[in-house]
């Protein structure tokens, strides 16, 4: 079986945000497989997805940080400039980072590691509500 949809994630401030809940409540079609795979694919060129640790929130600060000092903005040599200073390194970060995950599905939930969540990386100051299309194959469950 194969199937796919559109989802939205509410706006977020600049950072790192674990959305793992946020797609789920609007994944139901999840529970059906018994066994397979979903992709989740971000529909932005300054945002990015990522998997990591989903119990301690420093983590996710101190990647904002790394970041930033990894691509500052104003650099002289940015040439893509006319959408604000945050633009052309947002790009740049969401290139490092990636645009899709793909996660193993077993038994109608995501199977991921114990302390692994799925963040959303947000590298605007004002990036808005964000598109992600899901596509998710598998064996129906009995």
């Amino acid at each position: 079986m194969w199937w796919q949809k559109e989802i939205q994630l509410n706006a977020k401030q600049r950072g790192f945000h674990l959305v793992t809940e946020e797609i789920l409540q609007q994944l139901p079609e999840l529970s059906l497989i018994d066994i397979g795979l979903v992709n989740i694919f971000i529909q932005h060129t300054s945002a990015s997805l990522t998997v990591n640790e989903n119990a301690d929130y420093t983590v996710r600060e101190d990647f904002e940080r790394f970041f930033n000092k990894a691509v500052p903005e104003n650099e002289p040599y940015f040439k893509h400039t006319y959408e604000g200073s945050d633009d052309m390194p947002a790009h740049l970060k969401s290139s490092l980072l990636g645009a899709s995950l793909t996660i193993p599905v077993t038994k109608g939930r995501l199977n991921l590691g114990t302390w692994q969540g799925i963040y959303l990386c947000e590298h605007r100051n004002y990036g808005g509500k964000r598109r992600l299309i899901i596509t998710l194959q598998g064996e129906l469950a009995d």
